[in-house]
């Protein structure tokens, strides 16, 4: 991970920005830009003519120190003070503002502005601005010389994103339009890009090549804690725990086969990942605001440009222009992906903090994860795993708004769809961190081998073995179970023990215990016996092992 600093704002770089060529077949405008989601600090800075909003976005503002769209007030060496508001409307809104007498007022800019988070979307914007333009000179509905202008002057827009000296403005409203009327500033053929476009097909596009980057990235990540999981599993392979069911001890298994039951689960959730990106991977430029354009357009060329390519490099476009600029589907599916993974996490989480805790002791969590307590100085509490428990929450929360915020809308697009951005950019923020966090916390702890080792002794564990041993004798397995239960009473009416009954005692339950009925108790013999597939035993913990190490080989 790259990280850039610009003047006066960092940001967090996976990747660089791919540019169309510029002849007239325009070239793969995302060949270099499975592009990184800048990840904007809020900083709050003096300035002549700007400030930084919420995220770290410059707003441009009337006062030089006005903290927006959340705070009507300034922040200054001496304190805080009021700045005052204004409701009253302003000229026309200089991107649709044709068909009104005048603009919106203050508040309402303030209350509709999406910039202070859609800013992250800057440079896919870009780079579907590069390949729109490229389509436009390819079907002749601008000059080659105007598509290099384009592509140029958005080169230089791009730059200063990256440096931190764009300022954006609310009352642009928006990612696409504040970039747009920056491009048209300097370069006049600008007033041409939108043409056969609007903002609807233009957002649709923008958050699809971020669905494919974030669901990418996503997996990744994932990898990485699969890769935590693999090496501890591998370190404590030999390592014997009980197994738990309703959270009363069950069965013995290996400590590798506990984790390697969490690994399978973060696979189905890289599954889950790569469907929203193949979901993703459908282009929706020249849909227009609802009926697509009377316009000569090329859709498949910008779909090409843009990467929206299937597995043998032929382009995919949507098939509904209606359903194109409306759907939402792509929104909620890697919400729900992101839960899921939340709700994993989560669960491991909670083994984590009980095997942390003096009850269990079976583990201990590294301390660079832990925090202790402000009162008692004895406390080392598992704070990494308590807040992968309650982020699950959260992510379950951001699905539920999207769910919740399409579920009555008409067909098509509706200003309520701006409020589907928020949710799923934070659901990737916190998935990204929770998952770095879990691999940090699995590679630094530490497993309790006496602990382990006098918890799994218990020859209670093996009862269903005993059974077992019952059934090869030709004895019905719920004679069998009804027998072993008995068994297990009758230990317990003795304060003993279940492999310290005596041959006599076990007898006296059922006639087909013989004297070998104690060999059932040894655990490497239990384990050994445990050859199915997906089983437990040291030989299909051993192949598992094996097929995750090559699964997961950089």
């Amino acid at each position: 991970m790259d990280v850039r600093v610009g003047a006066t704002l960092t940001w967090v770089v996976t990747g660089g920005v791919g540019t169309a060529g510029a002849g007239a077949g325009a070239g793969d405008a995302m060949a270099a830009a499975t592009a990184a989601t800048p990840n904007k600090r809020m900083e709050h800075r003096k300035r002549t003519a700007a400030h930084r909003g919420p995220a770290g976005v410059l707003v441009q503002t009337r006062t030089a120190c006005r903290f927006r769209p959340v705070l009507s007030r300034c922040a200054d060496a001496g304190g805080v003070v009021s700045c005052g508001e204004s409701f009253m409307a302003k000229p026309s809104q200089v991107t649709w503002g044709g068909r009104f007498s005048a603009g919106p007022a203050e508040l309402m800019l303030r209350f509709s502005e999406s910039v202070s988070f859609d800013a992250r979307l800057a440079h896919f914007d870009i780079a579907g601005s590069k390949a729109h333009s490229a389509m436009l000179a390819h079907v002749g509905l601008i000059s080659k010389a105007e598509r290099d202008a384009i592509h140029k002057g958005l080169d230089v827009i791009l730059a200063e994103i990256e440096a931190g000296t764009f300022v954006w403005s609310t009352k642009l409203e928006d990612v696409h339009m504040n970039i747009e009327h920056a491009l048209t500033q300097r370069v006049p053929a600008a007033a041409r890009l939108h043409t056969a476009r609007s903002r609807n097909d233009q957002v649709a596009t923008d958050m699809r090549l971020w669905f494919k980057h974030a669901a990418a990235d996503l997996i990744e990540r994932v990898r990485g804690a699969q890769r935590a999981l693999l090496e501890l599993a591998m370190r404590e392979g030999d390592v014997l725990i009980p197994g738990y069911t309703h959270l009363q001890r069950a069965q013995p298994v290996f400590l590798a086969h506990h984790l390697l039951a969490w690994m399978e689960m973060l696979d189905r959730d890289a599954d889950r990942l790569a469907e929203v990106g193949r979901q993703a991977n459908w282009c929706p430029l020249g849909s227009g605001a609802i009926a697509g354009t009377t316009l000569p357009i090329d859709r498949e060329f910008t779909a090409k440009a843009l990467g929206f390519v299937d597995a043998r490099g032929r382009p995919q476009v949507t098939q509904n222009s209606m359903d194109t600029v409306a759907d939402r589907d792509v929104f909620i599916a890697f919400a729900a992906a992101c839960a899921t993974i939340g709700v994993h996490f989560s669960r491991m989480a909670e083994d984590l903090i009980l095997w942390s805790s003096v009850e269990f002791k079976y583990a201990d969590l590294p301390d660079a994860f832990c925090t202790g307590s402000s009162l008692m100085p004895q406390k080392k509490n598992p704070d990494s795993c308590e807040l992968l428990r309650g982020k699950s929450a959260r992510l379950q929360g951001n699905l539920h708004t999207l769910l919740t915020l399409t579920k009555g809308l008409p067909l098509t697009y509706n200003r309520d769809l701006q409020e589907d951005k928020p949710p799923v950019f934070d659901s990737y923020d916190q998935t990204s961190i929770c998952l770095d966090v879990l691999a940090g916390t699995l590679a630094g702890m530490k497993v309790n081998r006496t602990r382990c080792a006098e918890a799994v002794a218990d020859p209670a564990l093996l009862a269903t073995d005993l059974a077992d041993y019952l059934v090869l004798r030709g004895v019905p397995f719920r004679e069998a179970h009804h027998a072993v239960g008995a068994v297990v009473k009758l230990a317990e009416g003795e304060a003993v023990k279940l492999d310290q009954l005596s041959t006599e005692d076990v007898q006296t339950v059922h006639p087909k215990f013989g004297p070998d009925w104690v060999k059932v108790f040894d655990l490497k013999r239990a384990m050994s016996m445990r050859r199915g597939t997906g089983m437990p035993g040291p030989g299909q913990v051993k192949r598992q092992l094996a097929r995750w190490r090559k699964k997961l080989k950089p």
